[in-house]
């Protein structure tokens, strides 16, 4: 089993709940692995280094185990996945100077970002998939994994406000 570090937010049901509250059942809820942020009413932020097979196995069963012990929370985002230049190279251990060098050099190869602008953030996932492609980077799998897994779920957070039938006919116009 290998450690998989990872952050979960959620919205609390009622902005007046305390979440001071949910420490102890979380704890009960095996969430004794996460490190549990409240700075803001109504949400609640769990950092986790989490023990599993996988990182699928670890990232949802931490969701499960915070909507037992908090029900009516709900997912906000899963991180890492939204990243930056400083991101990205904080994550591979070198300078934000050598990846805007090489981010800027490589013109339209690199992935597309989701926010264009400054900053542009990118999926973490298509950045070290693109880096160990294209660039030849050792990147470990775990890693990759965690990423992809993190996009998936905010992807389908972000899905749960969509309007499925104009959904439907923009997949067709992009097929």
């Amino acid at each position: 089993m290998k450690a998989h570090e990872f952050t979960l937010r959620f919205r609390l049901a009622t902005t007046e709940t305390q979440p001071e509250g949910y420490v102890e059942r979380l704890g009960d809820e095996s969430c004794d692995d996460a490190m549990i942020g409240i700075g803001q009413n109504g949400r609640i932020a769990l950092s986790f280094t989490r023990e599993a097979h996988s990182a699928r196995d670890a990232v949802l069963g931490a969701i499960a185990a915070v909507r037992r012990a908090i029900p009516g929370a709900s997912l906000i985002e899963a991180a890492p996945d939204f990243v930056g230049l400083t991101d990205v190279a904080d994550i591979l251990g070198c300078t934000r100077q050598n990846m805007r060098k090489l981010m800027v050099n490589r013109g339209a190869a690199i992935p597309a970002p989701v926010h264009e602008g400054r900053p542009s953030i990118w999926h973490l996932a298509h950045v070290l998939t693109w880096l160990r492609e294209e660039r030849h980077y050792q990147i470990q799998d775990a890693l990759v994994e965690l990423a992809q897994t993190t996009m998936q779920l905010n992807i389908a957070v972000d899905d749960r406000s969509s309007d499925q039938s104009l959904q439907t006919e923009i997949r067709s116009i992009l097929a």
